[in-house]
């Protein structure tokens, strides 16, 4: 696919080729009720562990010709140029000056995947500001390739989106990451795979001690409640999330 035109794209195909994959909990969900179970992801090797911002999956997708497109998780809500955006979650009037810095690498498309926070984004916003400051983390960063790209916008929706739920897409690694000098999650350690907990109850207690309280505080109004860890090896091959209401409410029910 030469001359990348966003005017003739299907639209509908990049807006399923780009969202971000569903992420499991380091201890998996009891679908009947909720409750964790005892069953956990699997680490080996070294182990990541970043801050789970809570607010509002977005996303910065940079074109091939130079436009970009501004979505939350499952929405199209701005192109480049727009005089108009769908103004849901404030997310285009809050990342729209940021997008307008960035070009997307030479023939690729590069999608930065941000939690914005704070306002009046979510239940948990006032842990951050209790005055209404916003702020943005970048998370992920995806990269495709034409030949990553080309024949998939050609693919039915539910091609797609079984191919993105299968690990189809390609991030960057930590160190990738790093490298791009933009505002990352905070990074709370790096620990061995077999240094985690296997118990519900140990982990509860771990992610008190690695995140007793956010540290993307907005301003000092913020309650400062975190939302919990993400966990992730080196490449992004493997990835958890462990949320601290999750086992908070395990341990209320089993009492």
């Amino acid at each position: 696919m030469t001359g990348f035109d966003i005017r003739t794209v299907n639209l509908a195909a990049l807006n399923s080729l780009t969202k971000y994959p569903s992420i499991p909990t380091y201890h998996q969900l009891d679908p009947r009720n909720g409750s964790l179970t005892d069953e956990v992801t699997v680490f080996t090797g070294t182990v990541h562990g970043t801050e789970k911002v809570d607010g509002t999956n977005s996303r910065v997708i940079l074109l091939p010709d130079g436009s970009y497109l501004l979505g939350s998780r499952e929405e199209l809500l701005y192109a480049r140029g727009d005089l108009i955006g769908n103004p849901a979650l404030g997310i285009v009037a809050n990342l729209r000056p940021f997008a307008d810095t960035l070009t997307a690498p030479d023939g690729r498309i590069r999608v930065l995947y941000l939690e914005l926070y704070g306002g009046r984004i979510g239940g948990q916003a006032k842990q951050y500001s209790a005055r209404g400051a916003t702020g943005w983390r970048l998370f992920d960063v995806a990269e495709f390739t034409e030949d990553d790209f080309a024949d998939k916008l050609d693919w039915p929706p539910a091609t797609i989106s079984a191919w993105r739920e299968d690990q189809g897409q390609r991030f960057l690694g930590e160190d990738e990451l790093t490298a791009t000098g933009l505002d990352l999650v905070p990074r709370l350690f790096r620990i061995d795979g077999s240094a985690l907990p296997s118990g519900i109850a140990e982990m509860n207690t771990f992610l008190g001690e690695h995140l007793p309280a956010t540290l993307v505080a907005l301003d000092d109004s913020g309650l400062g409640g975190p939302e919990g860890i993400v966990l992730r090896s080196g490449d992004r091959s493997v990835i958890a999330k462990a949320r601290c209401q999750d086992y908070a409410r395990t341990l209320k029910r089993r009492k």
